[in-house]
C-alpha cells in the first residue's frame, strides 16, 4: 500500500493543484486588449508640418503610443522619457519599436521638448475620435496610459496609470521575443 501511495501521490497532487487551487497563469503586467474590439479608426491625424500621417503608416513595427496635449505637463514628460528609455532598454531589438505621441489639441509644442525626445513621432489627432477608440481604466483617461500596437496594426496592450518601467520592459521584451514579425 505504501508503494501505491507513493506512486499515486504526484498524480493526486497534480489534480488537486489544477482543479482546486487553480493557478492564475498571468505573467503580463499590462492589460491585454482584444484587437477586434479596438480597430484603429481614421483619426484625421497629421504630422506637425500639416502633412497627412496615419497610425497605419507604422505597420511592420511595434508602436508604443502616448496621448497628451501640446503643452505636455510633467506627467506627459515622464511618459515621453519612459518611452525613450524603454526603447533603449531593448538593446538590439530597439529598432523594432517606434514611439508615437498623439497630440490632442492645437497648442504649439515646445522646441526644446521636441529636441529632447527626438525620434518620437508626433501626430495631431481629432480628440473626439481618439477618445472613442482608446480604452481607459475606470477613473482614468487615455492620457494616463501607454498603449502598444502590434506590427499588424492592432491595438493589443494597455499599461496601467503610473506604470512601473521595469515591469513594462519585461512585457515588451516578451512580446519582441515571441513575435517574429516587426
Amino acid at each position: 500500500m505504501l508503494v501505491v501511495a507513493v506512486c499515486a501521490a504526484p498524480m493526486i497532487a497534480s489534480y488537486l493543484t489544477y482543479y482546486v487551487i487553480k493557478p492564475s497563469g498571468r505573467t503580463n503586467y499590462g492589460d491585454l486588449l482584444d484587437p477586434r474590439l479596438y480597430p484603429i479608426p481614421p483619426l484625421e491625424s497629421k504630422a506637425l508640418d500639416g502633412a497627412p500621417a496615419k497610425l497605419e503608416d507604422y505597420k511592420g513595427k511595434w508602436v508604443m503610443l502616448q496621448v497628451a496635449g501640446g503643452d505636455c505637463p510633467e506627467t506627459c514628460k515622464n511618459s515621453l522619457l519612459a518611452l525613450r528609455q524603454l526603447r533603449l532598454m531593448q538593446g538590439k531589438e530597439m529598432e523594432r519599436l517606434e514611439r508615437v505621441w498623439l497630440v490632442t489639441d492645437d497648442k504649439p509644442i515646445d522646441t526644446v521638448l521636441m529636441r529632447e525626445y527626438d525620434g518620437t513621432d508626433i501626430l495631431r489627432v481629432n480628440p473626439k475620435l481618439l477618445q472613442a477608440w482608446l480604452p481607459a481604466d475606470q477613473g482614468t483617461t487615455a492620457e494616463n496610459h501607454i498603449y502598444m500596437i502590434d506590427p499588424l496594426g492592432n491595438l493589443m496592450m494597455r499599461f496601467p496609470k503610473d506604470a512601473d518601467p521595469n515591469k513594462m520592459k519585461k512585457d515588451i521584451g516578451k512580446l519582441l521575443r515571441a513575435s517574429s514579425i516587426g
